[in-house]
Formats: C-alpha cells, sequence, structure tokens
C-alpha cells in the first residue's frame, strides 16, 4: 500500500527512535568501557615544549626497561617503645634481606635496593622498581610488596612514590562510570519531576540524555584506541556531566516550547514542528559556544587541555543531535500524554511576571544592586592561587601514598623520592653535579650509576649524556621547591658546553603551572571572541552581544571570588590546580551565554512584535521557569562530579555549579533584563527592533508596536 501523507509523519518519527534505540544499544556499554582506553599516567599530560618534558623523554635512554618505582618507608611500630626500643636504623639488615626477596617476582623489575637508614636514625627507605604495564594488577603487586616489607619486626610499613600514586588515582576514578553516573541522572530526574510533575517526560528526556552520552562515548572510546584522542579520568567524568548536563538543558527549552504550542491548541505534528523550528537556533548556537569555546583548548600547551577540547566538543554534538531528533520523534508520538498527570500550558507562573513587572518599573536600581553586589564579590577573584595542588590536598579523603610521602618527607629530606632530574654531557659531569651541589635549597646531587641509583658505580652514560638526581631540600610540591629548581637550572644551565637540562615532579609541576598561565593569557580572548562572533551572528545586533559577554565575564570573576573564600576558608585547600581557573572560565563563559542565548533570542522575538520594553517583560516572563529549570540541572550535574574523591574535580564542581547557579538566578533574571530595559532598542543597534524606532517631533523617541501604542522607553 503506497504512504500517505499522514503515513509519513508517523513513520519519520518511528524511524528515528529505531535509531537511537539501535544507538544506544549497540554504543551504551561504551560509558562503562572508557576506561579500558584512559590513562590516569600523569606524565602523558605535561606542557610539550617544557623543559621537564624534553628531560623525560632523554631518560629513557637511560633505563634498560621502563620502570615505575615505589618508595617503601619503615617507621618505629605505633605501639613501639621510642625510648626503649632500639632505633629503626638498627633492623636496615632485615629490610634489605625483605625487599631482597622480592627480586624476580612477578611485576618487579630488577633487584630492590639496600635499605637507607633516615639521619635522625627512626626511619628507612628502599627502592622497588615495577612494571608500568601491570594495569588492573598494580594493587596486587603493591600488596606483595608491602607483605614482603612487613617481615621487619617492630616496624611500620607505608608506600610511597609513582606507583602507589597511581594505585590511589585509579581507585579515586574507580567509580567514574558507576557512582558519578547514577548520581547525576538521580538528581537530574528528580529535578525534572518536580519541574514538570509528570512522569513520562522526564523518564524520555533522561533516556535522551543517556543515548547521546553513549554516542558520545563510543565515538570517543573510537578516537582514543586510535590515539586521536586522550582520556584520563577527568576527561572521562567531565564529558559524562557534559552530556548528561547540556542533552537536558537543550531537552528543557524544546519541551518548554512544545508545551506552549499545545496550549496554543495546536495538533503534536504542528506543535513539534513549530517548536523545533523556534528553538534549533538558539540550541545550536548554545551547542556552538560551548564546542568552540572547548576546541580553543586545542591552543593549550598542556596535553590535558588539549584532551578535553575535542572530547567535550563531541560530547556537545551528540547532545544537540539527540534534543534535535530523538526528543521530538518521541514528543510527537506521545503528543499530550508525554506530561501526563498534568495538563500542558502556557500560563507562567506569578514570580516570573512579579519579576518582569520589578525589573520594567525600577530597572536602574536593579542593575545598579545587582552591578555593585557582583563587583563585590569579584574583588576577591585576585586571592584565589592557581600555583597548583600540594600533594596532601589532591585526595579529598585520606589518600594512603600521601600519608606515606608525610611520613618520608618528616625523616628524609623534603624532596627525597622525587629527586631532581638533571640530564647533561657527560663531560661535563664533575661540573654540572659541582653546580647542582652549591644550588641553595639542594640537600645532594649524585649521578646515576650503572646499577640504576646514584652513586656506588661509575656513572651510566647513554648517547654521551649522563642523568643526575638531585635531592631537594624542601617538599618536591613546595614553593620552595619550586624556587630551587628555577636556581638550578640557572646554575646548570651557566656549566659551558654541558647542555643540561633540569625536570623531574617539581619540575613538571612548574613548568605545568607556567604553561597554564600562558595559556590562560592566549585562550580566554579567543574564547570571547568566538562567542561574541556567535552572538551577533544569532541577534543581529553588536551592542547587545558586547553587554552579555561582559556581563557573564564579571559573573565569572564573581564565582572566583566566592570560591577563593570558600576553598580557603571552608574546604581547607591552600589553592588550585593550574587549569582550574581556565576550565572555568570556559564552561562558565560558555555555558552562561546559552542562558543569555535562550532568553535573549526570545526576547528578539518579542520586541519585533511588540517592542522593546514590552518583548522585554514577556521574554522573561515565559522564559524565566524553563532556564531557571535548565541552570538547576546543570548545577546539580557538575556537582555530581564532587562524588570522586579528587580535589581538583571538587574545585571545578563547586565553581562550575555556583557559577551556572549565579548566571541562571542573577545575571540572566536580574543584570541584562534591567540592563537592556534601561537602555532600551539602542540596545539592538544596528538590528531590526532597533531600526524600527521612529521619532516623534513633540516628544521622546518612541518604538512602534502592532496595535498602534507607543512604547516609551525611559530611565
Amino acid at each position: 500500500m503506497p504512504f500517505t501523507g499522514r503515513s509519513v509523519r508517523w513513520l519519520l518519527p518511528a524511524v528515528l527512535i529505531v535509531v537511537w534505540l539501535a544507538v544506544g544499544g549497540g554504543l551504551g556499554p561504551y560509558a562503562g568501557k572508557l576506561g579500558e582506553v584512559a590513562t590516569n599516567d600523569q606524565a602523558a599530560f605535561l606542557p610539550r615544549s617544557a623543559e621537564s618534558t624534553r628531560v623525560l623523554e632523554a631518560q629513557r635512554a637511560f633505563r634498560q626497561e621502563e620502570t615505575v618505582p615505589v618508595i617503601v618507608v619503615w617507621t618505629r611500630a605505633a605501639d613501639g617503645d621510642a625510648a626503649a626500643g632500639p632505633p629503626v636504623a638498627a633492623r636496615k639488615d632485615a629490610a634489605t634481606t625483605a625487599l631482597a626477596s622480592l627480586t624476580g617476582a612477578s611485576g618487579v623489575v630488577g633487584r630492590p635496593s639496600p635499605a637507607l637508614p633516615s639521619r635522625d636514625g627512626e626511619a628507612l627507605q628502599g627502592v622497588v622498581q615495577l612494571r608500568p604495564d601491570l594495569g588492573d594488577r598494580l594493587p596486587e603487586v603493591l600488596d606483595r610488596v608491602r607483605d614482603a616489607a612487613d617481615g621487619v619486626p617492630g616496624t611500620r610499613v607505608q608506600l610511597a612514590g609513582p606507583a602507589p600514586t597511581q594505585a590511589d588515582l585509579s581507585d579515586a576514578f574507580a567509580g567514574i562510570d558507576g557512582v558519578l553516573l547514577v548520581v547525576a541522572l538521580v538528581a537530574v530526574l528528580l529535578i525534572l519531576l518536580l519541574v514538570y510533575r509528570s512522569v513520562l517526560l522526564p523518564l524520555v528526556i533522561i533516556i535522551g540524555a543517556v543515548f547521546a552520552l553513549g554516542l558520545a562515548c563510543g565515538l570517543v572510546y573510537a578516537l582514543a584506541e586510535r590515539d586521536v584522542v586522550r582520556v584520563d579520568g577527568q576527561v572521562q567524568g567531565i564529558l559524562f556531566i557534559l552530556v548528561i548536563g547540556a542533552a537536558t538543558d537543550y531537552a528543557l527549552l524544546l519541551t518548554a516550547r512544545f508545551r506552549e504550542e499545545l496550549a496554543g491548541g495546536f495538533d503534536r505534528f504542528t506543535a513539534v514542528r513549530t517548536a523545533v523550528r523556534r528553538s534549533a537556533g538558539p540550541i545550536a548556537a548554545s551547542a556552538a559556544t560551548v564546542a568552540l569555546g572547548l576546541l580553543a583548548l586545542l591552543l593549550s600547551d598542556l596535553t590535558n587541555n588539549r584532551a578535553l577540547g575535542p572530547v567535550g566538543a563531541i560530547g556537545i554534538l551528540c547532545a544537540v543531535l539527540g534534543a534535535l531528533t530523538f526528543l521530538p520523534a518521541v514528543l510527537v508520538l506521545l503528543g499530550r500524554a508525554a506530561y501526563w498527570p498534568a495538563k500542558p500550558t502556557g500560563v507562567e507562573h506569578p514570580v516570573w511576571s512579579r519579576l518582569a513587572a520589578l525589573v520594567d518599573r525600577a530597572p536602574r536600581r536593579v542593575w545598579a544592586v545587582t552591578l555593585g553586589a557582583l563587583l563585590a564579590c569579584a574583588a576577591f577573584a585576585p586571592t584565589l592561587s592557581a600555583r597548583g595542588v600540594p600533594l596532601d590536598e589532591i585526595f579529598v579523603s585520606d589518600a594512603p601514598s600521601v600519608a606515606a610521602q608525610s611520613t618520608l618527607a618528616e625523616h628524609f629530606p623534603g624532596g627525597s623520592g622525587n629527586p631532581a632530574v638533571v640530564i647533561a654531557d657527560a663531560g661535563r659531569l664533575a661540573r654540572v653535579t659541582a653546580a647542582a651541589e652549591q644550588t641553595e635549597g639542594v640537600a645532594s646531587a649524585a649521578p646515576v650509576t650503572a646499577s640504576g641509583r646514584p652513586g656506588g658505580g661509575p656513572p651510566l652514560v647513554a648517547d654521551g649524556r649522563v642523568r643526575i638526581d638531585v635531592t631537594l631540600a624542601d617538599t618536591a610540591d613546595s614553593d620552595a621547591a619550586k624556587d630551587t629548581v628555577v636556581r638550578l637550572r640557572q646554575a646548570v644551565h651557566a656549566v659551558p658546553g654541558a647542555d643540561a637540562l633540569v625536570g623531574g615532579y617539581t619540575a613538571q609541576q612548574y613548568d605545568t603551572q607556567r604553561t597554564a598561565e600562558r595559556d590562560r593569557a592566549l585562550i580566554m580572548p579567543v574564547v570571547l571572541a568566538i562567542i561574541l562572533v556567535i552572538l551577533v551572528l544569532l541577534l543581529r545586533a553588536l551592542l547587545l552581544p558586547v553587554l552579555l559577554i561582559a556581563t557573564v565575564a564579571l559573573s565569572f570573576l564573581a564565582t572566583l571570588g566566592v570560591a577563593a573564600l570558600v576553598f580557603e576558608r571552608a574546604l581547607g585547600f591552600s589553592g588550585t590546580d593550574a587549569s582550574v581557573p581556565l576550565y572555568g572560565f570556559v564552561f562558565l563563559v560558555a555555558l552562561g551565554v546559552d542562558y543569555n542565548i535562550f532568553l535573549m533570542s526570545r526576547v528578539r522575538e518579542e520586541s519585533l512584535r511588540h517592542g522593546t520594553r514590552e518583548g522585554m517583560s514577556r521574554g522573561l516572563t515565559a522564559t524565566g521557569g524553563v532556564i531557571t529549570s535548565a541552570g538547576v540541572v546543570l548545577a546539580a550535574t557538575f556537582a555530581a562530579l564532587a562524588v570522586i574523591p579528587l580535589a581538583f574535580l571538587l574545585q571545578i564542581a563547586f565553581i562550575v555549579a555556583f557559577g551556572v547557579l549565579l548566571d541562571t538566578l542573577v545575571v540572566r533574571t536580574l543584570l541584562v533584563p534591567a540592563l537592556v530595559r534601561d537602555i532600551g532598542p539602542a540596545v539592538w543597534w544596528p538590528g531590526a527592533p532597533y531600526r524600527r524606532r521612529e521619532a516623534r517631533p513633540d516628544g521622546p523617541r518612541t518604538e512602534a508596536r502592532p496595535d498602534g501604542a507607543p512604547d516609551r522607553n525611559t530611565a
């Protein structure tokens, strides 16, 4: 039987739903598989052109086999009698024997080092080298090392160094595809149930978001498997949150417009068509601001920043695709039943009518008070330190590797276990070593020998170069240690013909910090320029886009000011990760502009019919509920990142969640409407609403309205 026009109208939605069901069923499992292609090796995310990165590459020539060290630390047992018992150093031979028993064990490379006593005699340390490709077997091998070291009577054993830190990071990210996803989805579902007071529509929106996430994860998995993009736990977590939050926001905008059309008496097909037509522009512009803002991270020299750019952009595109295809198809099939047991109505909550009336009545007072409050918060923004998170603050909860590193620092020089690494010409070994030893803040310096350890034999030479391990006097992640690295570089660079390079953990932290500062100076203006162009194209005006950019930038600074107070005084952080301000900027500016796009595109539509003054009131009243709901949803999804016990993700969660709420409830609700109302039609210059103005010879300039009544725009 040939298809009729009516049957085709049903066929397309049905086909779209079947396609998305196949996508969800086939690619959904990749959300759980993404960890298989993720790496939590922080060395893979260093600045590409930094000196410490070049050192890391040069170190490979000195290793017969790639290894990851474990530093075993022995101290007196908790129930030991410090006054009566012999010092821990007296058990040096037993500790050395215990480590030697690990020689040839699965996962262990070479022979462990002898146990070395601390100067105070109250601690011992030894180093065991592990294979770097242990993966899920790493905790098992670490347990074997701990069990062997426990053979020393009267001592307490702790494991420090890169391998235990890597294991703790893996534990922290273990719930990223389980707990994080469940928390985010439950939070969104509860909010949607409260917003719609219906059963089916929240479930449809959640299913659409999950399908979009499955598509995004499938694409990212395929690209990561082919080394086109990099993924780590942080990028993976942000991808989950970004797709769920964005897909839900776009769905809220579309379903709100669909509800308006149904309330106006249109049938389901006309309502969906109109809703998609009028929502597609703002949704596409919103997605473009976020996706292009994220792609601007490709300008970064930090590999983890560059990794987030394309991965996040893929997630946003999948969210848009789901919102504009799967959701409309389901709405066609459900019609008014989507809102059951509630009934679709175009009546807005009276709160937004009263708020629009307040802005209309006293715009200058509203924006002056709001602007003053934001400036007061922004005044604290310079106090936010982005010099990096100390090792003992990386994990929100207690981590064994952090406690072990703290114990190591109590009994050995602060930089023990994390030496600065100097690579230099073999012919200048003596002069470079002497220059390093004479540097202020250096505890000791010695070339690495053929055994793979500093001292105790002839230096190991590879390609005419030698490696010198420099132990710093201060803790490796401290500001004092970073200052020592700067002085050390100056000292060894000054040795003629040495061609010396300085790397290691502290140098990596310093280089990351400096690179992050450079990235902020470059990428932030680029993101602002991208968003400005999109706003100009969407709103067809010049003055209003500049105004929107300025208000969102102020909102970002105010958020940083509040974050500085909360992080230091409430959460006890001494600083933030060097990338936190940039991530916060990209997310907040792009997402904050989103809500202004949703609002002002509707205001422009209303202004063309009713004039700027009434258009502003109508737009604010019509979009107030849906935009506020979208902001709360997005804030809740980003807040879910706090379930991962890492300082970086907790800080991002707070900044984005608080900033989105600030944008939604203050900037978009009060500041922007009051400024637009106060400026009047000139805000659209040189767009159509501005050109509709006409001058009266006997009075102020007025704006034409369809009913013939003038709309006076006075301050």
